[in-house]
């Protein structure tokens, strides 16, 4: 079919059909049909692909709730890494992994939000944990 502007489609011509030869009788439909039926599985079959990625997709959102839920979690878990790092710094012995973790999770969390203020706070996190890490190899290195 062929569109020509405003004004709508144009004719609509078919394919053609298959041509005979002349014969007269009976032609199995295997024959001339299989070649027409092979463009509509492949279509079909991307149909169907693309449906199931549009199906993971709108699994993969999660409701309010859900978001809510989620983020509440990642921040609990983000608070007592904070206190077991408090407990650290004031016994002095601070670990590199616990470090790296922290600053691991505000990177994470950080990705998760668009609250500016929020994004003030774990920047002040990650710094102070590449703080910790960096007194931390200074004092290493000088020992």
């Amino acid at each position: 079919m062929k569109v020509t502007g405003p004004g709508g489609a144009g004719a609509v011509s078919g394919a053609g059909g298959v041509k005979r030869g002349g014969e007269a009788g009976f032609a199995p439909s295997g024959v001339g049909g299989a070649r027409e039926a092979a463009p509509t599985a492949m279509t079909s079959a991307t149909a169907a692909v693309a449906s199931l990625d549009a199906l993971l997709a709108l699994q993969e959102t999660y409701n309010p709730l859900e978001r809510r839920r989620r983020a509440v979690t990642r921040a609990g878990r983000m608070l007592d890494m904070l206190d077991e790092m408090k407990l650290a710094i004031l016994d002095g012995d601070v670990s590199g992994d616990a470090l790296e973790r922290l600053r691991g999770a505000a990177s994470e969390a950080r990705s998760g939000t668009d609250d500016p203020r929020l994004e003030a706070v774990l920047d002040e996190i990650e710094t102070r944990a590449a703080v910790e890490l960096a007194k931390r190899d200074m004092a290493r290195i000088a020992a």
